[in-house]
């Protein structure tokens, strides 16, 4: 899975927030404002990856069991498709 072309994640004001361009910002009205983790997340995601690797890289760069991980990863996926950010 990846992030949709025509979505940025760009930090404004200490804040980390996806701004659509292009024809994405046709699809998009709104803000999307991400956590540090989110945008952890979200920055594997521009180059693809699966759940397991997510989650796998998130053990890695943070101190949460697995279990966490796993429920945060598919917490945070199903928000994106909710929006339609990730194909």
């Amino acid at each position: 899975m990846k992030i949709k072309e025509g979505y940025l994640l760009r930090t404004v004001a200490g804040s980390n927030i996806v701004v659509p361009v292009g024809e994405g910002s046709m699809d998009f009205s709104g803000v999307i404002q991400l956590n540090d983790v989110g945008a952890f997340l979200w920055k594997i995601l521009e180059n693809g990856s699966d759940s397991q690797n997510l989650v796998s890289q998130l053990l890695k760069e943070y101190d949460v069991d697995e279990a966490t991980a796993k429920n945060d990863v598919e917490d945070f996926l199903n928000k994106l498709r909710e929006a339609g950010l990730v194909e």
